[in-house]
């Protein structure tokens, strides 16, 4: 017991980051919603995510600042955080958009979207922790996952807006929901961006 390796802080806080993301975007997906005051209660919940998610952010370039040595390329760190945080940052602002449309009831696109963006946070997690280990090469099949669950959105998204076209005839409705399908697509990229990065990550020290 006494030769147990100490976690990397570097890795330590990557994987702090992206179980913060991870939380907040299941509460999003959890929460039931009935009621403007539920959306406000979503809204405000997330915004406080979001703040950790600064001082995660704020705490992990402290350390690289003060470090001559890191275990990978301190511009991969941080490049890893800041496209994880880009995650948090869009279900926050999705939360408040629901929010601003005073948005109640949610349809199966949104859902649908949900369920791939959840998925992706699950499988970041998972590659933070084997970063953490310093198993490189077994990341990439969760970096492969996320950037199917992006393919899937990107689907979900050309349905969602062609069929909103098509069924809704209420104008100020049409520019509602669009906005939220476009802002969880946006998110599913943020994800794959997140992918991108540990691809780039593997490639430079695996």
């Amino acid at each position: 017991m006494f030769n147990k390796k100490k976690a990397d802080p570097f890795f330590a806080a990557l994987l702090a980051i992206a179980e913060n993301v991870k939380e907040a975007v299941h509460y999003a997906d959890n929460f039931k919603v009935s009621n403007v005051a539920d959306l406000k209660e979503v809204s405000i919940k997330l915004k406080k995510y979001e703040t950790e998610g600064d001082d995660l952010i704020h705490d992990l370039i402290s350390k690289l600042n003060k470090s001559f040595m890191t275990p990978i390329e301190r511009e991969d760190i941080l490049q890893l955080a800041i496209k994880m945080d880009d995650i948090l940052d869009g279900i926050e602002s999705f939360a408040a958009h629901l929010e601003m449309f005073s948005l109640t009831e949610i349809d199966e696109y949104v859902q649908k979207f949900m369920e791939n963006i959840v998925k992706s946070t699950d499988e970041i997690v998972k590659a933070m922790e084997l970063l953490s280990r310093k198993k490189l090469e077994a990341m990439r099949e969760h970096a492969v996952l996320i950037k199917e669950y992006e393919r899937i959105c990107d689907e979900v998204q050309r349905t969602s807006i062609k069929q909103l076209f098509i069924t809704e005839k209420d104008p100020i409705r049409i520019i509602q929901f669009k906005d939220i399908y476009e802002q969880l697509e946006e998110i599913a990229d943020y994800c794959q961006d997140v992918a991108n990065t540990i691809e780039t990550i593997i490639m430079r020290n695996a």
